[in-house]
């Protein structure tokens, strides 16, 4: 089926970034209505990336994890997971819609191949607003899910953002 045939169905599954942010909070509320709207499931997903350090070279020549960035890489991913089912999804809990919640490795990506994996109609994003010359150099996630997610994306602006 293709991009036009599928826009033209009803929405079920929808993919909604969060991270406790206030952009987040907002796309979260966004998806509720249109998942209360729809009768949608919606997905609270967190994408989580390894900081650059993660791995270091050895001596011998491989890569190596050290003990100690792998408790904290534990402690963080479980911090994550803990917000994400306790306080990033509350908008979604509160306005009573059916939602699960999913932690994904990885930036924007893990949220494009999260949408695939679930046949999600929709990914909903909140905008940071970065704006100007530094979200020129630092880039976007929602200028990059924009620009390479093969389903339509949602950017829920700022309040009177023009």
């Amino acid at each position: 089926m293709d991009t036009l045939e599928k826009r033209s169905e009803p929405i079920r599954h929808i993919v909604v970034g969060v991270d406790g942010s206030e952009g987040a909070t907002r796309a979260a509320r966004w998806a509720a209505r249109l998942a209360l709207a729809t009768g949608a499931e919606v997905v609270a997903a967190n994408a989580i990336g390894a900081p650059v350090f993660a791995a270091s070279l050895s001596l011998v020549g491989g890569a190596v994890v050290n003990d100690d960035w792998q408790t904290a890489w534990k402690e963080w991913t479980e911090f994550v997971e803990r917000a994400l089912d306790e306080n990033w999804s509350r908008p979604l809990a509160e306005a009573g819609v059916a939602f699960r919640t999913e932690t994904v490795e990885g930036g924007p990506e893990g949220l494009i191949e999260l949408a695939g994996k679930i046949e999600a109609d929709l990914i909903v994003v909140g905008r940071r607003g970065r704006g100007g010359f530094a979200e020129l150099m630092l880039g976007s996630f929602s200028h990059y899910l924009v620009h390479h997610s093969h389903i339509p994306v949602v950017v829920v602006p700022e309040p009177g953002r023009d």
